[in-house]
């Protein structure tokens, strides 16, 4: 505390994004506060209403060398999907019916707006990417990229059933606070089916410029995907899984 004491309050703003305030507190914010507020504000509006920007992203995929195709949810528009989260998670049967592999995947990977489509343009092509080269690496089949529209994290699991994927990765725009709208959030589950419950996801969040970086995300997907293949668990019962084998190698 002594030497916070001693920081100016530039130096004290630099080492965070939470919103800070200093000085004497009368009845309304300063006028700079006020406006700053309200462009925060702005931005996670806007981030919400967003639509994802499919060709910008197939284009950032096809120069890597990766094929894509795209679904819609049971949500279909926008404003359905911000007022039914629900329909966000359903993948119509017909579109289901369109998807298809000549054999089963080792891993379906998805790039949805979720609550940023923003994020999810940002920073969602190059993890995808990072991941895809790593996966491939190992000799794990990928299928194409599924660029999924008005999308919550558990479409993901009626994209892997239709694609008989083993384990299934939702990349996917968080939902933006007053401080950051451009998070991207990746979920990831093994042998998903419609009744997975959210506790057998894992997750990365806070995938951005000023967080976790999109080489250091894949790297993290990549470990939970082999550990899951290894185990046959995911989410809270993998970590705990993980957790047991780290104090077991401690105590020896």
């Amino acid at each position: 505390m002594s030497q916070l004491h001693h920081l100016s309050r530039q130096d004290i703003k630099a080492l965070t994004e939470a919103r800070l305030t200093f000085g004497p507190r009368g009845r309304a914010m300063d006028t700079s506060t006020s406006l700053q507020f309200s462009l925060d504000h702005a931005r996670a509006r806007e981030a919400v209403l967003s639509e994802l920007d499919v060709p910008r992203i197939q284009k950032a995929l096809k120069a890597a060398g990766l094929d894509s195709q795209t679904v819609t949810s049971a949500a279909g528009t926008r404003d359905i999907f911000i007022r039914r989260p629900d329909l966000g998670r359903l993948l119509p049967e017909a579109t289901a019916e369109t998807l298809h592999n000549e054999s089963p995947l080792d891993v379906a990977l998805l790039l949805a707006d979720g609550l940023s489509a923003i994020a999810a343009a940002l920073n969602g092509p190059a993890f995808v990417t990072a991941l895809s080269k790593r996966l491939l690496a190992r000799g794990l089949t990928i299928g194409k990229i599924v660029c999924a529209r008005q999308a919550r994290v558990a479409i993901g699991d009626r994209v892997a059933q239709a694609l008989g994927a083993e384990t299934v990765v939702v990349a996917l725009g968080e939902r933006p606070g007053l401080s950051a709208a451009d998070s991207l959030g990746v979920y990831i589950t093994h042998r998903p089916k419609a009744t997975t419950q959210d506790s057998a996801r894992n997750c990365i969040s806070n995938i951005r410029e000023a967080g976790t970086n999109v080489v250091d995300a894949a790297e993290q997907a990549e470990q939970l995907i082999v550990a899951m293949r290894e185990t046959g668990l995911s989410g809270v019962e993998l970590s705990m899984a993980r957790a047991e084998n780290t104090l077991t190698s401690q105590s020896d």
